[in-house]
């Protein structure tokens, strides 16, 4: 299935039944009163985050959903049966905008934890039956409200991964291999650059079961903040990330200016968001096994700062750096919990 965190649809809660015009006829009882129902209400449109869902793709194959209309009323003074809600199925993560007129975009929820409901378009009222309509001067009204229609509403969807940790570098850094190696994620790791096209996700759990989540999104490069390499697609995935482990190839780094390639990345962040770039990050280089010990060595002396250095595909230092990606997680629970 394609990952697809984008897509607008169109929404129509159920219109209301229609009111009944019926008149009592009973045996003795030649001029019974009016006896019409009411039409039941139209059906809601509600949004549920789950977590069975992953991607958005199933909204790139239906674009109209709707609700269940109401039933009209009946005589004996019954009243419709209402319609059914329609619920809709969405990720975790996922933005939900109303779409106004000129195309502009109006936030109506964020469902960011499973579970969350949230009611989008309204269904319509049952007319009422002619029973509602007599009087003193009309004994005998023919006349009953028509349904009402539901609210209709097109709606765009962003997804957004709910994940506590961002993998973010430059294309064929190590991202994808990295993950593989901490997490059972599988994604396709391949020597050349673009191997990832869309965000992968792991999940890390220690001894008493605590889960963390890393997202990998794509490399990325210089423009990503404009659409370069599709980065803003892919850089909105950390916006919600607690942390980043910013990851860079021994390959791309040059000797006179170590950290020109993290700053890159930097750049790019806090062009896309500001706030993405004062995230609290961890910097690795990876692919320490394509330099000796002494090419090691002297690398390490030239970063002021702490620096993880580790051979994802040969497992060199990456234990390390998961234990302490493990402090960084523990230290913003307890940072939480204060608040």
């Amino acid at each position: 299935m394609r990952f697809i965190d984008e897509a607008e649809i169109l929404v129509r809660a159920g219109k209301g039944g229609r009111g009944c015009v019926s008149f009592r006829r009973e045996k003795f009882i030649p001029k019974g009163g009016p006896d019409g129902g009411s039409g039941g209400k139209g059906g809601d449109v509600y949004f549920l985050a789950s977590n069975r869902l992953l991607t958005l793709y199933d909204f790139r194959l239906k674009r109209v959903y709707e609700a269940q209309n109401g039933q009209p009323g009946m005589g004996s003074q019954c009243d419709g049966k209402s319609g059914e809600d329609l619920i809709i199925e969405v990720p975790v993560g996922t933005l939900l905008y109303e779409v106004q007129a000129e195309g502009k975009r109006v936030l109506i929820a964020d469902l960011d934890r499973d579970g969350k409901k949230v009611l989008v378009a309204k269904g319509g009222k049952g007319g009422k039956g002619n029973m509602y309509f007599k009087s003193p001067t009309n004994q005998a009204p023919r006349y009953a409200q028509p349904g009402l229609p539901g609210e209709e509403k097109r709606i765009y969807l962003e997804l957004k991964l709910i994940a506590d940790v961002g993998l973010l570098g430059l294309p064929n850094a190590g991202k994808s291999t990295f993950l593989s190696a901490i997490s059972a994620a599988k994604p396709k790791i391949a020597p050349y650059p673009f191997t990832t096209l869309v965000p992968n996700l792991g999940v890390v759990a220690d001894e008493k079961g605590q889960k963390m989540v890393i997202a990998d999104i794509p490399g990325l490069i210089e423009g990503a903040h404009l659409g370069q390499g599709l980065g803003d697609r892919f850089l909105k995935h950390v916006e919600r990330t607690r942390f980043l482990v910013h990851i860079l190839s021994i390959e791309e780094i040059v000797p006179e200016e170590p950290e020109a390639g993290f700053q890159l990345i930097n750049e790019e962040l806090e062009k896309f968001n500001p706030a993405l770039s004062e995230k609290e990050q961890i910097w690795v280089v990876n692919k320490i096994d394509l330099l000796t010990p002494e090419e090691l060595r002297k690398l390490k002396e030239k970063f002021p700062g702490e620096v993880f250095f580790i051979s994802a595909l040969k497992g060199e230092g990456v234990d390390e750096l998961l234990t302490y990606m493990w402090q960084r997680f523990y230290a913003y629970e307890d940072n939480q919990a204060k608040f």
